[in-house]
């Protein structure tokens, strides 16, 4: 075994999402590990029948203000931050009467999902979580003594190295690290989302002179981030690859639309889709109807039922029609149905 490998003693796992835990607890009875943990997390692991040391034992103070403070000590942070390759960290640490953590299992609060729930805006405050990120951010700088997993997907392979006693490679780490990393930033760019369109800059803060001619303010930074839906079945061409993301805070459009049957969707499909709906929308309120081929409408009519606005777009090009998207902006019936069945 390499050098760069370090075995895991010592675990903290702070997880709002508890599905798939039970891979880590059989590992950490199996192996003997020393695990730290916090409020539900640690009453979960404790009904898989893991010895737990209740992060409260460690920091020697209560959760408090309802949860906000959990792990925000130096205790905890000192065992996520210790450099152990570093003699003078080993020294303070051992002069403290703290333990370092060889691994460090976070998931956080769902930020989003609430936001998406229609909760008000204190729920939604509620669900920014500080001390997962701080957790998190921690163990990935100090990747050179500690591995920090935050994705349920890699649970079972650090169960396997739990128990083996084998931990992970610095390069593995480095990898987790560089993992983690994304995934906070990520969290940090939906909020700043969110909060930049609910929190507009008072009257009171306006300055003439950060202002442009029409008399808007641009932002310093914008942050954005979009999350993995699925793999596409091909890209713009059919050797090129392609994956759909969608924005963690946005519910509306096709890529949250139900797909109801035929291939799965490729690039080119939902590019033609979002042309045609865009086109039949465009001649609302009277009915329309769009065929699509590689973006550009090939017929594009309206009529007095929707059939009607179907078969004339179609009549406008039938043989590009072949292979398009059709779009309509009020509901299919089932004489347009019966048109456009093979």
């Amino acid at each position: 075994m390499s050098d760069s490998y370090r075995p895991i003693h010592r675990a903290l796992v702070s997880v709002f999402h508890k599905e798939g835990i039970e891979v880590l607890a059989q590992a950490f009875k199996n192996a003997g590990t020393e695990v730290v943990s916090t409020g539900s997390t640690a009453k979960k692991l404790a009904e898989l029948g893991v010895n737990v040391t209740p992060v409260e034992k460690v920091t020697g103070f209560p959760e408090s203000l309802d949860g906000r403070v959990k792990t925000l000590d130096p205790h905890i942070h000192s065992g996520i931050l210790a450099d152990m390759t570093n003699p003078e960290h080993r020294s303070q640490l051992a002069e403290l009467g703290i333990k370092p953590f060889d691994l460090v299992v976070v998931n956080l609060y769902p930020f989003a999902d609430t936001v998406r729930s229609g909760a008000d805006e204190a729920q939604d405050i509620e669900k920014i979580d500080i001390g997962g990120p701080s957790m998190i951010r921690g163990a990935a700088k100090n990747h050179a003594s500690v591995a920090i997993i935050t994705d349920p997907a890699d649970y079972a392979l650090t169960a396997t190295r739990v128990q083996n006693g084998e931990g992970f490679s610095l390069e593995e780490r480095k990898w987790f690290a560089a993992k983690a990393f994304a995934q906070t930033a990520s969290y940090d760019a939906t909020i700043a989302e969110w909060t930049s369109s609910r929190w507009a800059k008072p009257q009171t803060l306006q300055s003439d002179a950060a202002q442009d001619s029409a008399g808007t303010e641009f932002a310093p930074t914008l942050s954005r981030t979009w999350d993995l839906a699925h793999t596409l079945r091909y890209g713009e061409n059919p050797h090129q690859q392609a994956a759909l993301y969608i924005d963690p805070l946005n519910q509306i459009g096709f890529a949250h639309a139900e797909q109801l049957g035929g291939k799965p969707m490729s690039y080119n499909n939902y590019v033609d889709a979002d042309s045609a709906w865009r086109s039949v929308w465009d001649f609302a309120p009277a009915i329309a109807v769009a065929v699509v081929k590689h973006s550009n409408p090939c017929g594009l009519a309206i009529g007095a039922t929707v059939a009607q606005a179907h078969r004339k777009a179609h009549a406008c090009d039938p043989m590009s029609a072949y292979g398009g998207v059709i779009a309509a902006n009020t509901r299919v019936s089932l004489e347009m149905a019966q048109q456009v069945k093979p």
